[in-house]
């Protein structure tokens, strides 16, 4: 280079950065390039180390704004970077960073110097209440996360791409360009992995990436970790396919996101020794090694060479300049939101735009000027969507202007609400009026209308509408603003002297939508406000055309879940159902659910809402009629095959909709009885382990339902039957259970119920249940915890404390049920069994003390009957008497074993005790002596015979 001579200069100040275990080391090389390389940024942030700040014109300021310099002859010996340049394009440009930096002087001691020479006093006085951050009513990024990965998908193929040296990189040493590919780029390996992937494995990678940030981080490989990041941000200026830039902008931010955390904690960190750092700490709290790997990092990132990256980087990091100046966050917001004017693709832009006010949102929501700023630079790119350049894209891409403007709805959205967050009503109207100027720009009216208070909407709608009016419909159709303009009407009440109007004239662009799905969207949404605020005329007018425009070549098909929307927000506000089944369109709209899921579902719904509502009786014939076609459909419709999990489900939820309507419990719980030996009768022999767990399941649901039903003999039959399917499956653990709590409720019998509207004993109905759970209780094995016959005794310990009513023979005829169960348990084999399960014939094998425990039981029970006969003669009851005591002596004949003498003789006396006084029926005692007679001509039944010579038929006296 020659001595004055003039020439465009990029001079490239590389940081050769190492991590100790504390923070950066900052090393400096100057080199040149042939390509622009904008310095304003790294002059500014330089000279921000002196106490005396000059500013910058933003108004003038460009970062791709190449800067003119003249070249001094430079000696051989001289030291390295002692370069002396001045502007030859303006006097007033900023100096050349290098000439006021590498004097002699540190700029990281300068920063020190400058901190300490503020005194305490100035410190006290320039020191700021920080604002409160956002609150709940702000909806957070990541709720709209899923949303725009959901929305914005390709099937086209994504890439990396490196791009080729620029023309002038041989005038770059090789040393220059390979320190320099190491700050930009990641390894060649990794590029080569993101070529020609699928949305997935593209989404799968950037995954990915963000682990390894987070690996190199924890392994102290801080330059690793943001060379990931500065590739990951490279990404976002490729726009090869457009559909999918959204998504990409919330994949890499993912990255930025993590680093920035990753910075700020790692800085926090080193603050907080020997004590923990206060969230409300100031600059003089931090000490000079975090500020120093602070400003280092800072450094570090204004050497990254392409713009995009160096914005998005520093912006990740923005919050970290609370630990090195006052105002350093108000004073970079306003610095990157002038840099992102430098971005030539307005779609590239308007997110780099919104991920600034996402960030400043986070860490300074107080800061609105930068909000204001950055929306009001958007407004000025809208007019190159319309330029060359970006037609020429869309033509090369075949996307059609309306699927390219929606693009812009995430970021718009996003930057509009962090504006209008807590904004005052006025900020609305300005933003109509600059909407107005702007010719009622059509994605920008959307973005408005979605991002304002609901109210402050609501209390304009006649003037949305007259600016949606005025819309140019091929870029954004109408019906997508005033399905906005809905959403907000729907949360919020517009005058009432305007919502006939603005009903009728939204319904006018609505109705003529043709496309289907887009009529159903924006009408679905449109419902809520006609519900809200009129009678079922309007709504039976409304589900009048929603039928005509989705019955064509069903189409209605294709829409159920906004069909469905439509019935649940219409059973929000009409609880009436006189109201609701007088309404002419209302079950052909029903007719539209074809899908059997959907139906059951939408008549579930329904039936939810008329047991909530609907309180008192009714006898309206409409009301029943309508709820006997929902019930049907309902009926008729429940088929799941096999899927027996489903069934279950479906099951569940009956109960919780149907909770109050006793018999439709009483049913489920048959289903669910009934589902489970099905599916052991299914799945017998296979996926043993998992059919045990659904019949299980089964169980649970019948035990936990059972209690809710108020009739005393369903819980008791139904706890009887639950036994029994348990014992059937095997689940001799919830068998115990049900037939426990049968036994526990049996005091809650009442003497006396209703039956069919009259009072009548409930002895003959206990009895009955009684009967049939002694015959269950044999193949009943006993619980090993709880000892011989528990079960048995139990319940004959019930009917002891039971308060029988008077006069009543019911005890004692329950002690004569349970001897034949008594003699039965002391067989060798039990007359029936259940497969698989192991009764107390098998448990005990005739042990002599389990049948010594029977023959007792035997003893008192025959006691207490005998007894009973006693006090019946005493009282003169002697037809009862003689009932109870023919009854016993059939049991004795029929269980018994009469070769013993004394229960032989038993027998005969109370043969002779039944026939005394003449009440037993002749034909029946012949029978029976005939039915003696032939059972002693069988071997081993001779002594019966002498017995029969003993009885005797006697006539009434």
């Amino acid at each position: 280079m020659q001595s004055s001579q003039v020439f465009v200069l990029q001079v490239i100040t590389l940081f050769s950065a190492s991590f100790d275990n504390n923070h950066l080391i900052i090393k400096m090389s100057v080199g040149t390039a042939g390509h622009s390389l904008p310095l304003s940024l790294l002059c500014e942030q330089l000279q921000r180390c002196h106490p005396e700040v000059v500013p910058v014109d933003f108004g003038d300021y460009h970062p791709l704004k190449p800067i003119m310099v003249t070249d001094t002859k430079t000696r051989r010996g001289a030291r390295k970077g002692s370069t002396s340049s001045s502007s030859s394009s303006s006097s007033s440009a900023p100096p050349d960073p290098l000439s006021s930096m590498l004097d002699g002087t540190d700029p990281l001691s300068m920063f020190a110097a400058a901190s300490a020479s503020e005194t305490p006093a100035m410190s006290h006085s320039r020191r700021e209440k920080e604002d409160e951050l956002v609150g709940p009513d702000f909806e957070p990024w990541p709720a709209k996360r899923g949303e725009i990965l959901a929305r914005f998908t390709t099937t086209e193929k994504l890439s990396i791409v490196r791009k080729a040296p620029g023309p002038g990189s041989s005038a770059v040493s090789e040393k220059v360009r390979t320190r320099l590919e190491e700050l930009d780029d990641l390894e060649e390996g990794s590029q080569r992995e993101l070529l020609n992937l699928s949305q997935q494995d593209y989404a799968n990678r950037i995954e990915e990436l963000n682990q390894s940030l987070k690996e190199a981080w924890a392994s102290d490989q801080k330059v690793k970790a943001l060379k990931i990041v500065i590739q990951c941000s490279k990404l976002l200026s490729d726009t090869s396919v457009i559909q999918f830039y959204p998504s990409k902008f919330v994949l890499i931010t993912d990255i930025l996101d993590t680093f920035g955390r990753l910075v700020y904690d790692r800085i926090w960190t080193m603050c907080s020794d020997p004590r923990p750092l206060p969230d409300s700490f100031t600059v003089e709290d931090v000490n000079d090694t975090a500020k120093e790997t602070c400003l280092n990092w800072f450094f570090k990132i204004a050497s990254i060479r392409e713009l995009l990256p160096r914005l998005y980087v520093e912006a990740a990091i923005l919050k970290c300049n609370r630990f090195l100046n006052k105002t350093g966050i108000q004073e970079t917001l306003t610095r990157l939101t002038a840099m992102i004017r430098g971005i030539g693709d307005p779609l590239v832009a308007a997110y780099a735009r919104a991920y600034l006010c996402r960030i400043g949102m986070e860490v300074a929501p107080h800061l609105k000027d930068s909000l204001n700023c950055n929306f009001f630079d958007l407004l000025g790119t809208f007019q190159q969507i319309s330029g060359e350049s970006v037609r020429n894209q869309l033509v090369q891409q075949r996307v059609e202007v309306p699927e390219y403007l929606t693009l812009y709805s995430p970021a718009i959205s996003w930057i509009l609400q962090c504006i209008a967050y807590r904004a005052p009503e006025p900020l609305l109207t300005e933003m109509m009026e600059r909407c107005k100027k702007l010719g009622n720009n059509a994605l920008l009216l959307n973005s408005v209308m979605r991002a304002f208070r609901p109210e402050f909407v609501a209390a304009r709608a006649t003037d949305f509408i007259a600016m949606i009016k005025e819309c140019d419909e091929a870029g954004f159709p109408k019906h997508l603003l005033f399905g906005s303009l809905g959403r907000s009407l729907a949360c919020a009440d517009p005058p009432e002297s305007e919502r006939l109007t603005i009903l009728n004239e939204a319904w006018k662009v609505i109705t003529k939508v043709r496309s289907p799905q887009d009529y159903v969207n924006c009408a679905e949404i449109w419902v809520e406000f006609t519900c809200r605020n009129f009678t079922k005329r309007e709504v039976n007018t409304v589900l009048a055309d929603i039928i005509k425009h989705m019955t064509p070549d069903r189409a209605f098909e294709d829409a159920y879940p906004q069909l469905q929307s439509v019935i649940r927000k219409i059973l929000t506000y009409f609880h009436d159902f006189s109201v609701l089944f007088s309404m002419e369109r209302f079950l052909p709209f029903l007719d539209m659910f074809q899908k059997d899921s959907v139906r059951v579902e939408v008549c579930r719904s329904i039936m939810e809402v008329f047991i909530k509502h609907q309180v008192e009786f009714t006898r309206d014939p409409v009301i029943l009629n309508a709820m006997l076609h929902i019930c049907k459909t309902m009926h008729d419709s429940v088929s799941f095959g096999r899927d027996f999990e489903q069934q279950l489900s479906f099951c569940v939820e009956a109960r919780a909709t149907f909770c109050n309507l006793e018999p439709v419990l009483v049913q489920l719980i048959h289903m669910v009885n009934q589902l489970a030996m099905e599916t052991r009768r299914v799945m017998r022999g296979s996926h043993s382990r998992k059919t045990a767990s659904f019949v299980r399941a089964c169980a649970a649901y019948s035990y936990i339902t059972i209690p809710s039903l108020s009739s005393i003999f369903s819980r008791l039959s139904l706890y009887l039957l639950s036994g029994q399917v348990a014992l059937a499956n095997q689940c001799l653990s919830q068998a115990d259970a049900f037939l426990k709590a049968a036994v526990s409720i049996l005091p809650e019998v009442p003497r006396s119920i209703s039956v069919e509207g009259k009072l009548r004993s409930s002895e003959s109905f206990l009895l009955d249940f009684i009967s049939n759970f002694l015959a269950t209780l044999l193949v009943v094995p006993d619980h090993p915890e709880h000892g011989v016959l528990y079960l048995v005794r139990g319940l004959l310990n019930m009917v002891q404390d039971y308060t029988w009513e008077d006069n009543s023979d019911a005890k004692v005829r329950v002690y004569i049920s349970a001897l034949p169960l008594l003699a039965a348990m002391s067989q060798e084999t039990y007359l029936y069994s259940i497969p698989k399960v192991d009764s107390n014939e098998t448990l005990y094998g005739g042990d002599p003390k389990f049948l010594s425990e029977l023959n007792k039981l035997c003893d008192t029970l025959i006691g207490q009957i005998l007894d009973h006969l006693k006090a019946l003669g005493r009282d003169e009851n002697t037809r009862r008497q003689g009932a109870l005591a023919f009854s016993l002596f059939a049991v004795l004949l029929a269980h018994g074993d009469l070769r013993n003498n004394k229960l032989s003789q038993l027998a005969i006396n109370l043969w002779n005790l039944s026939h005394k006084h003449g009440y037993c029926e002749t034909r029946i005692s012949v029978r029976t002596l005939d039915y003696i007679k032939h059972q002693a001509q069988q071997p081993d039944m001779a002594h019966l015979s002498d017995t029969i010579q003993r009885l005797a038929l006697q006539s009434r006296t």
